[in-house]
């Protein structure tokens, strides 16, 4: 009996470190397909294994990458930020890729030049900050293709009691400026520029608290430190859980054409290797078009390898990717100014309006190469690929403008005076000249947001004869618009206010009318 009780007791025993081990491996399992514990299945090519590559004809490409979502199509396409057996680099185009996740950006430039990359991420506004940098040290940077748009991965949140940009450039409850933090020569200062410009204001509305990066500025915002701060997804979620009222303002998914993220290499080492580079771009395009189009599991993929390679919960990685479009061959010839019929933001616009920005507060010089003069398109040229899911995006559908509309809050309000003969709402040359320099590039950068347009009158006269002709006045504004951009006849919102909002900016005596009308970006 007792050698019958022992059998049974190692049996049970058996039974429960079986069953241990069976627990513990799907625990594991569901923890690494959580993003919890990362994957640490390792295919990487070793020293040994590369050299023997490289000596059979493998040439080898070393790009440096941030903690972003929107590098995502290059590591698809590579099976990882490694190198491996499995990256369809190598096995499609003999190219072994390593992506090196560098988040100090002062280290990153350190050693892009001294050549430990070959290529390097920056994005196409804030490239006109470094410029005179990377020349001091000998280097013409060539920018070569985009990867993404930032499409709600950058963001302005705000305390309780603003709500909107007229609030923040508005004199605080204190009586002083609100304080924003901003991380200089970011993409998140590119972002707060911008959506100044869209108040009309400037940087001088606000009191600039400058930080090292977008999470020193949500860790201020956190800590009570500042009324704003312009931060990086998924920080923009945690900065308005981290106070009561708190609200994100106005985000990248609003101003969907400002930060685009580009990738250039050093001129004298891109003459030599423009087949590589090539060959490198053409891979990351067919795995963007993969993300978009989920094709084969590509979304779920690619956020297992972003969870593993930025060392970030996969809930994270999923949720970032929502923030991004990944950009397409067909949206780097529209970006690069190779397709015609393209009216949306292009890289050159970006670039030189961004330079103009950061002149003017001392981040740029007078004077930087010309777009066309640090571009190297003849790459693009070179690439073949076709298929709907290579096509660029297409454009935002708007529904039909609602009351609703008409008295929702405005997130962004920018007062420009146009003038009209007296009683006549026809646009000369002239006006139509101001709308192109003060709106136009607002309108196409917060392309998802729909714009009110308010036209205003002084008190001389009849009321509701004003009230008509204002309505008149905005609603040409808005044809001209529609008829010179081709934007979406639904995206805008007609008001007339007559003399209630009245801006009388005019000249007494003479015979032309000066008036303020209002330029709004909706919330959306």
């Amino acid at each position: 009996m007792k050698e019958f009780w022992n059998n049974r007791t190692t049996f049970a025993r058996i039974l429960m470190i079986a069953g241990l081990i069976t627990g513990l491996y799907f625990g594991i399992t569901a923890l690494k397909n959580s993003g919890l514990i990362p994957n640490k299945e390792d295919n990487s090519l070793s020293e040994n294994k590369v050299s023997d590559l490289k000596a059979n004809g493998a040439k080898e490409l070393d790009v440096c990458v941030v903690t972003w979502p929107g590098y995502g199509a290059g590591p698809l396409f590579n099976e990882g930020y490694k190198a491996s057996e499995k990256s369809r680099y190598l096995t499609e185009y003999n190219l072994i890729v390593n992506f090196h996740v560098v988040d100090d950006f002062d280290a990153s430039r350190k050693g892009f030049i001294s050549g430990d990359y070959d290529l390097i991420w920056q994005t196409a506004g804030a490239l006109t900050t470094e410029m005179e940098g990377m020349q001091s040290n000998g280097i013409e940077p060539v920018v070569v293709f985009q990867s993404d748009w930032s499409r709600g991965g950058d963001a302005i949140v705000a305390r309780k009691g603003i709500s909107n940009m007229s609030q923040l450039t508005s004199k605080s409850s204190f009586g002083g400026k609100n304080k924003v933090a901003v991380a200089p020569m970011t993409p998140s200062h590119t972002f707060l520029l911008k959506a100044l410009e869209a108040e009309g204001k400037t940087l001088n509305d606000i009191d600039v608290i400058e930080v090292a990066s977008a999470i020193d500025a949500a860790d201020l915002f956190k800590a009570g430190e500042v009324d704003a701060s312009v931060v990086w997804s998924p920080d923009d979620i945690t900065c308005v859980e981290s106070q009561n009222g708190a609200s994100i303002i106005i985000s990248t998914k609003t101003a969907t054409n400002i930060i685009a993220d580009v990738f250039y290499a050093k001129r004298d080492w891109l003459d030599n290797n423009e087949d590589i580079v090539t060959k490198f771009m053409e891979g990351w395009f067919i795995g963007a078009s993969e993300i978009n189009g989920d094709i084969n599991g590509a979304k779920d993929k690619t956020a297992h390898i972003l969870a593993e390679g930025l060392n970030i919960p996969l809930s994270d990685a999923k949720s970032s990717m929502e923030n991004v479009r990944f950009c397409t061959y067909g949206d780097n010839l529209n970006f690069f100014g190779l397709n015609d019929s393209y009216k949306g933001v292009t890289g050159e616009e970006l670039y030189s309006s961004m330079a103009k920005a950061y002149n003017k507060i001392g981040y740029a010089p007078t004077s930087i190469p010309k777009w066309r003069d640090i571009t190297n398109i003849s790459l693009l040229e070179n690439i073949k690929l076709s298929g709907s899911n290579h096509l660029a995006e297409g454009g935002v559908t708007f529904t039909e403008a609602t009351h609703e509309d008409e008295v929702a809050e405005a997130v962004t309000t920018k007062p420009v005076s146009i003038s009209f003969g007296s009683g006549s709402s026809t646009l000369d040359n002239n006006a139509k000249y101001i709308i192109d320099k003060e709106f136009v590039d607002i309108a196409k950068s917060f392309a998802s947001a729909r714009i009110r347009v308010e036209g205003n009158t002084d008190n001389t006269g009849n009321y509701n004869s004003n009230k008509t002709l204002s309505e008149k006045r905005a609603q040409s504004v808005v044809n001209y618009l529609i008829e010179e951009y081709g934007f979406d006849s639904n995206r805008f919102v007609v008001v007339g206010n007559g003399p209630d909002n009245a801006v009388n900016d005019g000249v007494k005596g003479s015979n032309v009318e000066y008036r303020s009308t209002d330029f709004q970006l909706l919330k959306n």
